[in-house]
């Protein structure tokens, strides 16, 4: 099998360190615009003992190369690590040249587009899958098989994050991928379902707590753009509620929505001692470095709920991971949650374990059971859990209904009342009435 990795950054590094070091992976080129950086990547995988492919380096400018197509001739499958904004050229170029593509997406409205070249994709025999990754990707594809596991599926939550292992003030954030991208996902509305509908929900709200086993512990989620991806459409009609959120360290959606009612992460320009600048721009050039620790470990969280109906039966459906640093080898736990479950679908594609053909994201274009097989031995430790849900009793026709959390009250046998002492037995000075031992009244535990 020859895969081809378009990006020379971390995700395509660690993408096509992944594929390199699998059975069957014959020859992987890694491409970028920076002929120096390719061949640095390329001398980095070979150095891996793992690495038992062919690492070649080339230079290719995606955006302006006039030769594309023939230069993706060849592979069996391509992998898109370059600006999100170049996936829609890539597409219609991988379909000319008869071959399949995998990309990192990031716009859920560009995908949608994508998703318009179906019928050519399926007339060249090629799959383009776009948005592989974490979330969208990986998260998705589980939220699909939970669904699939059940008779009836009403609710999804997809809850994923990237976190800094150990926070620092005053966000307790770190860079994990790219600052304009995060920006992005804090920006617009994001589309959801509720009561079976597409709707859009602002980002920045919708705010719950939830705890996750040490090292992240208690964190936030809040709604954030672009997670769910093409699910909305894909299960519109067919699941009640379904909604993707971003997890953070507790106080973060507060902070973030401060700074964007100040106007900080406009990209209307504005006007500074008569220069024209945009406030993101601005703002995004001056806290990346503030926000990026060089070495310091990552941590990624991800958990996926789906909740429904099997057998008659409610049940609850959890995966759940916790991904660490691979600090041996510096690859982050971004690197390894995003890159590693990408190089799994491309090998599903080359591989032939994917039959599907044409254009779609991850929870349509992979068969879930399968992928969650594959993913398993790229070193995602996906912990799931498949549980029964305990079903409340209906309440009788006027009877009161007692409050969530209270114990029922138990009936306990009534104390036979003292009499009170005599009027001669009470003591000296005082009324007979002041005394009297008064019954104590029960309380209700």
């Amino acid at each position: 099998m020859r895969f081809l990795v378009l990006g020379a950054g971390q995700q395509g590094f660690a993408a096509a360190f992944d594929l390199a070091r699998r059975d069957g992976a014959r020859d992987v080129t890694i491409a970028d615009i920076d002929l120096g950086r390719a061949e640095a990547a390329a001398d980095r995988l070979r150095a891996f003992p793992e690495c038992r492919a062919t690492v070649r380096a080339t230079a290719m400018d995606v955006g302006n190369e006039p030769n594309l197509i023939d230069r993706l001739r060849g592979y069996d499958v391509a992998i898109s690590a370059v600006p999100y904004f170049l996936n829609l050229q890539l597409t219609r170029a991988a379909i000319e040249a008869g071959v399949s593509l995998c990309d990192l997406g990031g716009n859920t409205e560009l995908v949608r587009e994508q998703e318009r070249l179906d019928a050519q994709a399926k007339a060249a025999g090629v799959a383009i899958v776009p948005d592989c990754g974490l979330a969208p990707g990986m998260a998705n594809v589980l939220a699909a098989a939970g669904i699939a596991r059940l008779d009836r599926a009403d609710t999804v939550r997809i809850r994923v994050g990237g976190l800094p292992l150990k926070p620092k003030p005053l966000l307790e954030y770190m860079i994990v991928f790219s600052m304009h991208g995060l920006l992005n996902e804090y920006l617009g509305t994001a589309t959801v379902l509720r009561d079976g509908r597409r709707v859009d929900v602002e980002t920045l709200t919708e705010v719950e707590e939830l705890e996750f086993a040490k090292p992240a512990g208690r964190c936030e989620a809040f709604v954030t753009l672009g997670g769910a991806s093409t699910m909305p459409w894909t299960y519109e009609g067919r699941v009640k509620t379904l909604d993707y959120k971003t997890v953070r360290y507790p106080g973060h959606a507060a902070k973030w929505t401060l700074l964007r009612a100040l106007g900080l992460l406009d990209t209307e320009p504005v006007v500074v001692e008569g220069i024209s600048v945009a406030p993101r721009a601005v703002f995004a050039a001056a806290a990346e470095p503030r926000l990026t620790f060089p070495g310091e470990e990552d941590l990624v969280v991800m958990r996926v709920v789906v909740e429904g109906v099997r057998e008659g039966r409610r049940r609850r459906i959890t995966f759940e991971m916790i991904g660490r640093m691979d600090v041996a080898r510096g690859m982050t736990a971004m690197m390894r949650a995003t890159a590693y479950p990408t190089a799994a679908a491309a090998l599903m594609i080359a591989r032939g374990d994917a039959p599907f053909r044409g254009v779609a994201a991850m929870e349509r274009a992979l068969p879930p059971e399968a992928f969650l097989r594959e993913v398993r031995r790229h070193e995602m430790r996906i912990r799931e859990t498949d549980v029964a849900i305990p079903t409340r009793r209906a309440t009788p026709k006027g009877a009161r209904a007692r409050p969530a959390g209270t114990k029922k009250a138990t009936k306990r046998a009534a104390t036979p009342k003292k009499k009170p002492r005599s009027a001669s037995k009470a003591g000296r000075g005082a009324p007979a009435s002041s005394r009297a031992r008064k019954p104590r009244a029960r309380t209700r535990r």
